[in-house]
């Protein structure tokens, strides 16, 4: 059974990791890319450690490159495919670093970065035991019409996207939006004007207060317990 592993930054204060941050690279990409993220959200997380998986599957033609699943178009039929085909290698990987740590589920956040989005929304919002957080950038929800029938928890959620993103356009923004609330999940989010499939800055100054506020606990009743399905 494959095991997912990556970059790690320990917690910038030095201590002993009270919180645990899970980067969700996007396709071709790796954790590499993505622990760059670490750095910056950690002056608003001193205590947190971060770790950024490399994807179970290279992508051929890209040295380096990884994917959740493999994808050559927004085909809806192939999203919903390809994130349940991985879901189960990141939800082992987001239970044994919370061993790894002994931390619980709400000391837990997943980043996530365009096909890594898919994944952390797809995974994270079926896991038994709400996490502390999802925060995803350039992506969308694969598979919206299933979500209500299978949705175990729901954790803060925040979501950001340039309005010039020509790899996963804006309208996968207002579909996520839309597909969250039919399952009753709200959501935040945010339009980064002029910015392209990246991460611009006022999204990371969203993402660095977002991450701060649900770990301190300031999203309590976020969604009502008894709207939630039980496992």
């Amino acid at each position: 059974m494959l095991r997912l592993d990556g970059p790690r930054m320990p917690p910038a204060n030095g201590g002993a990791a009270k919180k645990l941050v899970i980067l969700a690279h996007g396709y071709g990409s790796n954790g590499q890319d993505l622990i760059g993220l670490a750095p910056y959200l950690s002056r608003a997380l001193p205590d947190a450690v971060f770790v950024a998986p490399n994807a179970p599957e290279p992508v051929p033609g890209y040295p380096g490159g990884y994917q959740w699943f493999p994808i050559s178009r927004l085909d809806p039929h192939l999203m919903g495919a390809g994130v349940r085909s991985a879901a189960s290698s990141l939800d082992r990987f987001i239970d044994a670093e919370l061993t790894r740590y002994r931390l619980t589920a709400a000391d837990c956040a997943l980043v996530g970065f365009s096909q890594g989005t898919m994944m952390s929304l797809h995974v994270g919002l079926r896991r038994p035991e709400p996490l502390g957080a999802i925060l995803g950038y350039s992506g969308l929800l694969a598979a919206p019409e299933t979500l209500a029938a299978e949705i175990k928890s729901r954790p803060p959620i925040a979501l950001a996207h340039g309005d010039r993103d020509d790899v996963i356009p804006i309208g996968g923004l207002f579909a996520t939006i839309d597909g969250l609330a039919a399952a009753r999940t709200p959501c935040m989010w945010r339009i980064s004007p002029g910015a392209g499939h990246t991460i611009a800055e006022d999204a990371l100054a969203l993402g660095d207060s977002f991450l701060r506020s649900a770990f301190a606990g300031k999203f309590r009743g976020w969604a009502p317990a008894e709207t939630v399905r039980k496992p």
